[in-house]
């Protein structure tokens, strides 16, 4: 039998070396387990918060201490045949841990757990644990010393040390690097066998059997050797046990004499787990028990389910496809690029995971890619895409750098990929594992291979190790070497090949360079815009705030992000000089961009298979490419995903040098329906119209071609295109926003109020481009349920708000700062301070 105790409770933490302030010098504080060093001493009053004002830079200090964390316990001591071992499934990250004063043990990678023989420092009575922290910068520089210097694209070596690499710093997060028990520790006392490790490979047969074929390896207390290096333990002895599988109301049994098992159960007439929009996610609940003498010792539960997944890369005409194949049906991948939710760990609940990924698939999306520099995802992030049907792309930890495959390295890597993959192999969500983030290009176009000579740098993980243990431990899913990546001796950015990473535009050129290239699946592309005004005032307060005062500037960490952001804005709108007005300017731009993108990549399909955006979600209040800032709160940007992810799309796109409107369905059915498609000016006079038959198969995209009447203008200054079927619209403008003629103020506005909150009913009196309602600046929890809509005169559009704040002056929703447009931003400089 098994008895797990969880050691979470009475824990302190103080600091043992290193500069520290005076008021922690000799000082112990209580200490949460899971947590971090800083969510403690910000609970004890001793730092202020790490994300406000300038204080990331004020407590550096932090990357060279040294910490201690101590708790005690009441146990009893070991009895002869009993196994006592203290289990830490994560610690940050380099450790020694100890009983009662005996070493059991040390740690030198977040991204495993570790399992320590207990039995030799396990007392009757009260038990003293203590885990003391080692300065992960100072381990990481040493061992880049002993293995040598490899490149990275920021200056802390993180590519030394096995630890998410963005807590060093990365180009949207701060440099707050993180120490502690960031995950469960418990206290395990068994005798007899336990379950080491299940895995269960789930897929489906031809004929739609459902089969779940389950890996055990049982460890015997009297032969278990574990020897405090971690991982699930040794094994052995000649035990007899019975494994059974129950799923269902299928059981099966086996008889077990050793240490392996493997149990076939088959699911007749299986239903099957679809990616959402295209079925529903059903789960069932999977139980493997270890029995002896007819006795339940041990169990694992978990909820599975069944389909299958492939990539496509056999090559065609073009090139080498990458289109995600789930069930036999191919899936245009519809996302965005994933990073830790918080950069303090330990703070993102299951419900505030639950949340982010509603967000997603609320804007249409159905993958979400969990990137390679932050971590293997907490069980709750794999369970709820599982239930929600988000698919997830699964980076192994490495991203733009260069990496040793030696040793000490090469142990920690082998370790924690063999630990995550059988965690993570039975998430119906799962559908790919990727090597690496940008190493392939970063050795092939970066220019830093001048700077290896010749030492390792990471390729043999990525084309040997990692794809190996995906072989042996996980067959049922397809593996990556790297992100971007092209076969054989190609670039790994090749276009016309397997994954794109998009970064000329943002990093060197206008967004409208996305259509320079036709990609078969770009895995990230993006643009910058400044968090929600709320969110931005909550955390920066410079006096005066300005795009260049100090604090907000500490929260842009871009390389001339600034510089970016207005080079990005100046060839469609000026760049204001006002806070309020730039704030809104460079999120409408931000929306813009990337909805352009989206729009094109999604017009090639099935060329083009996927478009990932960077990035979904923040770890700390920034200017970002994130669509959800880091307070929850949803940007323009996101509005304009969900707008260019919906599942019916029409969009006026250059083919053949020529304005041509491309219709998008990504149903099941077929969409049959008539295009209303006019030329008008911006006051309302029609001066072309057509009715265009429109019949777009299941899930594919079709062409309608535009008589010269509609797109050639009298006046390109004044004009707008707009095709309308049903609730999918396009406009096309015949110039930039700063080169049109637009109304400064053209719509009337109203409030009502209504359960829940307002409704705001807008109407066009000329063309409104990207109406949008920066609600939060009026309540702070306030929520629109659209935005980024643009109108034509005499048109009328309501939008509803959902706030618990009752408003004492409900007009405020409509005040020009809060309810905003396009078009006086365009308008001359001397109107740029009047409000939309």
């Amino acid at each position: 039998m098994i008895a797990r105790t969880t050691l979470h409770d009475g824990w302190s933490l103080r600091a043992t070396a290193g500069q520290v302030p005076d008021t922690l010098a000799n000082r112990q504080v209580p200490a949460q387990v899971p947590g971090s060093t800083h969510l403690d001493l910000l609970a004890a009053g001793l730092i202020p918060d790490p994300y406000l004002d300038l204080n990331e830079s004020a407590l550096t200090w932090m990357h060279r201490v040294d910490w201690q964390y101590t708790t005690t316990f009441r146990a009893t001591e070991p009895q002869a045949g009993e196994r006592a071992d203290l289990v830490f499934d994560g610690i940050d990250t380099i450790a020694a841990v100890e009983l009662n004063g005996h070493v059991l043990g040390h740690t030198a990678n977040m991204h495993r757990g570790y399992r320590f023989d207990a039995r030799g420092s396990l007392r009757e009575g009260l038990n003293k644990l203590t885990v003391s922290l080692g300065s992960a910068l100072t381990h990481a520089e040493e061992a880049e010393a002993g293995l040598g210097r490899r490149m990275r694209a920021y200056p802390h070596p993180y590519n030394a040390i096995r630890k998410m690499a963005c807590s060093f710093g990365w180009d949207w997060g701060p440099d707050l690097q993180t120490a502690g028990i960031w995950k469960p520790v418990r206290l395990e006392r068994w005798t007899g066998g336990r379950l080491a490790q299940v895995r269960p490979l789930v897929t489906v047969d031809p004929d739609g059997t459902g089969r779940i074929d389950v890996q055990v390896d049982i460890a015997d207390a009297e032969t278990d050797g574990t020897g405090g290096t971690g991982g699930t333990g040794g094994t052995g002895g000649d035990r007899e046990y019975t494994v059974e599988v129950t799923i269902g109301d299928v059981h099966v049994q086996t008889v077990v004499r050793g240490t392996t098992a493997r149990v076939t159960a088959l699911v007749p007439d299986v239903r099957l787990w679809w990616p959402v929009g295209y079925g529903a996610q059903p789960l069932y609940e999977l139980a493997v028990t270890l029995l002896a003498d007819g006795e339940r010792v041990d169990t694992d539960q978990r909820r599975v389910g069944f389909r299958t997944v492939a990539v496509d890369t056999e090559p065609d005409e073009t090139g080498t496809p990458f289109t995600f194949v789930v069930n036999g049906k191919r899936i245009f991948a519809k996302g965005a690029n994933w990073i830790p939710d918080d950069h303090f760990l330990t703070r993102v609940t299951a419900r505030r995971t639950a949340r982010r990924i509603d967000q997603a698939v609320d804007a249409n999306m159905n993958m979400l890619r969990v990137w390679g520099g932050g971590i293997y995802e907490s069980d709750d992030f794999y369970e709820i895409c599982d239930e929600r049907g988000v698919m997830v792309w699964q980076d192994f930890p490495f991203a733009c750098a260069f990496y040793a495959e030696e040793e000490p390295l090469r142990h920690e890597v082998l370790a924690e990929a063999r630990e995550n993959i059988t965690r993570l192999v039975a998430h119906p969500s799962l559908v790919l594992w990727n090597g690496n983030n940008e190493n392939l290009p970063a050795y092939t176009d970066w220019g830093w291979q001048e700077g290896l000579e010749g030492r390792s740098w990471g390729l043999g993980y990525y084309t040997d190790l990692l794809p190996a243990l995906v072989a042996e431990l996980d067959p049922t899913r397809p593996y990556a070497p790297g992100s971007p990546y092209s076969p054989g001796d190609l670039p790994p950015n090749d276009a016309q090949h397997g994954t794109r990473h998009e970064w000329d535009v943002w990093n060197a050129r206008d967004y409208t360079h996305y259509r320079d290239h036709v990609p078969r699946f770009c895995a990230e592309f993006g643009f910058q815009g400044p968090p929600a005004w709320t969110t931005l005032h909550r955390w920066i307060h410079d006096e005066p705030m300005t795009p260049s005062s100090p604090a907000l500037l500490l929260h842009q960490k871009a390389e001339d992000g600034n510089g970016k952001l207005h080079r990005g804005l100046e060839p469609h709108l000026p760049v204001p000089a006002d806070l309020e007005r730039w704030h809104w300017a460079t999120q409408l731009n931000q929306a813009r961009a990337v909805r352009f993108g989206i729009e094109h990549f999604r017009s090639w399909w099935p060329r083009t298979a996927g478009a990932l955006v960077w990035q979904l979600n923040d770890c700390w209040p920034a200017i970002s490419w994130a669509a959800v800032d880091s307070d929850e709160r949803l940007k323009p940007l996101y509005y304009a995903i969900k707008q260019a992810f919906d599942p019916r799309l029409l969009t006026i796109q250059p083919r053949d040098g020529r304005p041509t409107l491309v219709a998008v369905n990504d149903h099941d059915q077929p969409w049959r329906t008539t295009v209303l498609a006019t030329r008008q000016t911006f006051t309302g006079k029609t001066l072309a119209t057509a009715e265009l038959s429109l019949d777009v198969p299941p899930r594919s995209t079709a062409q309608l071609s535009l008589a010269d009447d509609l797109l050639i203008p009298a006046d390109p200054r004044g004009e707008v295109l707009t095709a309308t079927a049903g609730g999918a619209h396009a406009h096309h403008l015949f110039g930039e926003d700063r080169d049109l003629d637009y109304d400064p103020a053209p719509f009337t506005a109203g409030v009502l109020p209504v359960d829940g909150g307002y409704r705001i009913d807008v109407r066009a009196t000329s063309y409104v481009r990207d109406i949008a309602l920066l609600a939060d600046k009026v309540a702070p929890d306030a929520v629109v349920d659209d935005m980024l809509v643009s109108l034509p005169a005499g048109a009328a559009r309501s939008f509803l708000v959902r706030t618990s704040t009752k408003l004492d002056d409900p007009s405020a929703l409509i005040r020009p700062n809060v309810l905003c447009c396009a078009n006086s931003l365009a308008c001359a400089a001397e109107n740029l301070s009047t409000g939309s």
